[in-house]
């Protein structure tokens, strides 16, 4: 049962920490973070596949020291779960981006600032500066747009303002058929500007969702060349973009948007530093697996040799446990830490992260986990459909 907390009641769940959100965002700001594509049901499936995996307890063991802290590229995180990035927090709190990244600071963890950010990337850093050289730093999401020499430029000013890593999203070579913006497309407040990648009030994305509004593939291919230099990059491919990337920095590379072992195996094999297993929320293309669906394949594929950041669905704490379970290294959370956000600025997603850490903290502890190490596969199970038994995964 969901108890729906208001302005007076202290919300002590994400689902009620969304309820607030909702109650504090405008239509447009709420429509646009909460919708996927098509008929979602890619995005239902994200939060729907946690309930179909139970977890099986082990009991009588020392569970008094449980450890959430894991390391990621040498950095050490207090427990297992980061921010992803967002596009325009701005709308979610007047403090946006810079409440986001002091969250994340505060609770010994990482944020990924995005690209449409309503916030620079040098502010962010100097606003949020890391306390010790083992904290995490922060990571830049990098749109790639078809004229590299913008790409070329975010990377250079990344570097300079300190980011340890790029998240270079791969899975938008187009956007998605987004029901929602095709009707009512994102724009920006006035006083607000994607203060990465324009100087321009108010422009928002409107030149990259052009072609949402095309009702042919004609008429979609023509404002696409009419406007290329403002457009991702369709042309990108493992062989010609990942050495180019590579040339370009010396940042650590994760690239965003992996769903099959096939492309996580040519990431490691092409020398890419980390992955992150993510669909976009449910925001590209409706009906592939969720992202919990397809985390152990990739997981088997890599082995090891690369981090694999896990991005999709996260609510709760044994949610986090589960895609550990499955082979994550990392968890990363979008919509939860937008509710945050707007519900109370940096104290809301502190708010956020003190409820994933704590649940994660007591599921570990009535798991029998007392590391993340620790956390296997065989400690979940999935119900059979012939009966009511419970098998291991």
């Amino acid at each position: 049962m969901v108890v729906e907390a208001d302005s007076e009641t202290e919300p002590i769940t994400i689902d009620e920490i969304k309820t607030i959100a909702k109650k504090k965002l405008s239509k447009q700001a709420w429509d646009y973070y909460i919708t996927g594509v098509g008929p979602e049901l890619t995005l239902q499936r994200n939060e729907a596949i946690f309930d179909k995996l139970f977890l099986r307890p082990r009991v009588l063991r020392n569970v008094s020291g449980v450890d959430t802290t894991t390391t990621i590229f040498g950095k050490r995180y207090a427990f297992p779960v980061a921010i992803a990035p967002s596009a325009y927090q701005k709308l979610c709190h007047e403090n946006g981006e810079v409440a986001m990244s002091r969250a994340a600071r505060k609770l010994g963890t990482n944020f990924i600032l995005s690209s449409n950010a309503t916030t620079s990337m040098e502010e962010v850093m100097q606003e949020s500066p890391a306390s010790t050289a083992q904290a995490p730093n922060f990571w830049f999401q990098l749109y790639v747009l078809r004229n590299r020499a913008v790409a070329a430029e975010l990377i250079r000013k990344a570097e300079t303002a300190g980011y340890e890593a790029l998240c270079v999203t791969v899975d938008t070579p187009i956007m998605g058929n987004r029901l929602h913006e095709r009707r009512a497309p994102m724009t920006l407040p006035p006083h607000l500007t994607r203060a990465n990648l324009s100087t321009e009030k108010g422009s928002g994305s409107s030149k990259i969702r052009l072609v949402l509004t095309a009702k042919t593939a004609a008429e979609a291919k023509r404002i696409s060349e009419q406007h290329s230099a403002n457009l991702n990059d369709d042309t990108l491919t493992w062989e010609e973009f990942i050495p180019w990337l590579k040339a370009q920095t010396k940042l650590k590379i994760v690239l965003k948007g992996v769903l099959t072992a096939e492309d996580a195996l040519l990431a490691a094999e092409l020398g890419v530093d980390g992955i992150v297993v993510s669909n976009h929320g449910g925001r590209q293309l409706d009906g592939v697996p969720s992202t919990l669906e397809t985390l152990p394949e990739i997981a088997a594929a890599v082995k090891g040799r690369i981090p694999v950041v896990f991005d999709g669905g996260i609510t709760k704490g044994s949610d986090v446990f589960k895609a550990l379970a499955l082979g994550a290294d990392l968890c990363l959370i979008g919509r939860s830490a937008l509710w945050g956000l707007a519900y109370k600025g940096q104290e809301g997603v502190e708010d956020v992260l003190h409820l994933l850490e704590r649940d994660l903290w007591r599921t570990m502890v009535l798991m029998g986990a007392r590391s993340v190490q620790q956390i296997s596969r065989d400690m979940l199970g999935v119900a059979k459909k012939d009966d009511f038994g419970i098998a291991k995964l």
